[in-house]
């Protein structure tokens, strides 16, 4: 569910707020890649002590954790939103660091198919002339096997008699 600016105000303290100003749309753009890696290191740190304030908070609730006041918190809304909010600024700005990164990744793909190009352009017509390419075909290279003068049949016999001399052999 979407949550409107008035209610992200409400939630958040100033400081809390101004980090989340910038990472709506306009203004995170116009951030630097540095600013936006310092802002995305502050603003996990503040989501993740709300998330573990909501934590706490909860198990307050239930009876399971100890109150950190005078009382047990009696609902926990609050902490809800202020984690919802800083969650979705995240999202955002993570969004926003991907989509950096995969325009630097398409520049640097098109500057290297450039290079790869005018390299391909700088180099010699064709491959040397006694290259081994299909012009007419491959030429043929040499097997390095050494053909065997045995016939496998008669390997097969001497293999079998060796087994059953063996057998005899054991039957003793």
């Amino acid at each position: 569910m979407a949550i409107s600016r008035k209610e992200e105000a409400r939630a958040l303290s100033a400081d809390e707020h101004e980090m989340v100003e910038k990472s709506h749309h306009p203004a995170v753009q116009e951030l630097s890649d540095t600013d936006l890696s310092g802002l995305v290191k502050l603003l996990r740190d503040r989501r993740d002590k709300a998330q573990t304030e909501a934590h706490r908070r909860r198990r307050e609730i239930r009876g399971k954790g100890v109150a950190k006041g005078a009382a047990p918190s009696k609902a926990d809304g609050g902490s809800q939103v202020k984690l919802a909010v800083l969650a979705m600024a995240m999202r955002r700005l993570n969004g926003e660091a991907e989509r950096r990164r995969q325009l630097a990744a398409r520049i640097s793909l098109v500057d290297n198919a450039r290079k790869a190009l005018a390299l391909k352009q700088k180099a010699p017509d064709g491959p040397a002339h006694n290259s081994r390419t299909a012009h007419k075909g491959m030429r043929a290279v040499a097997n390095q096997k050494v053909p065997s003068l045995v016939r496998p049949a008669e390997l097969g016999r001497q293999r079998k008699a060796a087994k059953v001399a063996q057998a005899k052999r054991d039957a003793r």
